[in-house]
């Protein structure tokens, strides 16, 4: 084996492994679970440990920054170099609930490593993916001859990602001075499979609302009343069945306003990923797929925005016949946005579209929860290219690209600080996050090291 700088990446990764999987398996026996009070304690132990790492790890910088709610861990290792681009590195350091009895083959909190595989809640999301920075940047340094990164590098690390982030926006608004960069890495996301390395290129956004309709000041008699006075139940019923056209395109004026289109390109893109609609109708455990007209599955679930009915009651649900008009309905609903739609256009829209439908006589409440704005980070921006560059070289073959359907803070990250927002994660579907016998599989978390390890150099170059 020749003796480039990707081998000796490679082989400084190996020489530290065992090491690399000690210190990742102390963290993950911390449970740390934010949506739990009782171990409000062991997510401050966690931030405590994290910080004391990055220390070790030569991180000049390593502090707790304190919320309203549980700890942040914020490091930073300046360049040598004055001229070099600034990257924030972002993840999470808390971890969902798990217990044995859950269907865990072993202790969740006691790690195990088992056919190549670390088993850990929190091996995957987010603990191991975060850490695999710590061991890629020594590896960067260690095979480049460097004594700083090639780029001002900054870790912001939250505690609450797993039940909903509520004080991450504040945080980053509150400290958004230290954490100006350029580029910001988000390492909670994943890949297509184990044998598709692929590159998140965005999130879609979120506004999610309840409608509330009010009509009888009580229930009533149907027989006495009905058909005589307005009913709140079908007032609901005709919102909902309003909700969307033929086509599957939602009806509310202006909810597509700015939506970015998809590119060819993006759709050629799109399809070079092996997907099977039977093996993923499997997974949705549905048995056809359905939405707008006009796209693939892929496109409807990345790069389309949608409407979803979530919940909806209203009037007598028990057993037998009870002929009533309810005094009372209500409905659910979320939608999902992507880059070009402002959540707060569209929640007016919303609001207007309900408040049309809604007739006299019934009373209405719309409560809007708070929105999570969508990111997108365009194909040829050098950054992301950069992180293809690097995930390739440590792979050793071809990137392709996705996007994710869901939401996450890291849309409060290019929303505030202004900056484009990467996704670099190895973790594949088969990881189970949020499920018992989580795990990572280990190959791929090198790979991650090793991506790592390539990235700044790579970003260094493509930011300046």
């Amino acid at each position: 084996m020749s003796d480039t700088p990707d081998n000796a990446v490679r082989t400084y990764t190996e020489q530290h492994r065992a090491a690399f999987l000690d210190d990742l398996a102390e963290w993950l026996r911390i449970p740390s679970v934010s949506a739990q009070p009782e171990h409000d304690g062991d997510v401050r132990r966690s931030a405590g440990w994290l910080c004391a790492k990055l220390k070790e790890t030569g991180f000049p910088v390593s502090e707790i920054w304190e919320t309203d709610g549980a700890p942040a861990v914020f490091a930073e290792w300046p360049s040598d170099d004055p001229d070099a681009p600034t990257v924030l590195v972002y993840g999470h350091h808390d971890v969902q609930p798990a217990a044995r009895e859950d269907g865990w083959d072993t202790d969740p909190f006691e790690p195990v490593i088992r056919d190549g595989r670390m088993y850990g809640r929190g091996a995957a999301d987010d603990k191991g993916q975060v850490f695999f920075h710590t061991l890629g940047v020594r590896a960067h340094l260690a095979t480049t001859g460097r004594t700083s990164p090639a780029v001002h590098l900054k870790l912001l690390v939250e505690g609450e990602e797993e039940s909903g982030s509520p004080h991450f926006r504040a945080l980053v608004e509150r400290q958004a001075g230290r954490l100006t960069a350029d580029a910001v890495i988000v390492s909670d996301t994943g890949m297509w499979d184990e044998t598709t390395p692929t590159v998140c290129t965005g999130m879609r956004g979120l506004a999610e609302c309840e409608i509330e309709l009010h009509g009888p000041a009580q229930d009533i008699h149907s027989g006495s009343f009905g058909g005589a006075v307005p009913n709140p139940a079908t007032a609901v019923a005709r919102l909902v069945a309003d909700l969307h056209d033929a086509d599957g395109r939602v009806t509310v004026p202006g909810f597509y306003d700015g939506v970015a289109e998809l590119t060819d390109t993006e759709r050629a893109l799109f399809a070079e990923l092996p997907f099977d609609e039977a093996t993923w109708l499997r997974t949705a455990k549905s048995q056809a797929a359905s939405g707008e007209t006009g796209y693939s599955t892929l496109e409807r679930i990345w790069a389309r925005p949608t409407a979803e009915v979530n919940g909806i009651g209203g009037g007598y649900q028990g057993a037998g016949s009870k002929t009533i008009i309810p005094s009372s309905a209500r409905v659910k609903l979320s939608f999902r946005l992507v880059a070009g739609q402002d959540p707060d256009h569209v929640q007016q829209a919303v609001q207007a579209w309900a408040e049309d439908r809604i007739p006299a006589g019934i009373r209405h409440r719309i409560t809007f929860l708070p929105a999570t704005r969508p990111c997108l980070t365009p194909l040829d921006h050098p950054a992301l290219q950069a992180v293809a560059r690097a995930m390739g070289r440590a792979f050793g073959q071809k990137i392709l690209f996705t996007r994710e359907g869901g939401s996450g803070p890291a849309a409060d990250l290019q929303d505030v600080l202004g900056a484009p927002v990467l996704f670099l994660g190895i973790s594949v579907p088969s990881d189970g996050w949020h499920a018992p016998n989580e795990k990572v599989e280990l190959d791929l978390l090198f790979k991650g090291v090793e991506t790592t390890a390539h990235l700044w150099g790579e970003l260094a170059a493509a930011l300046r």
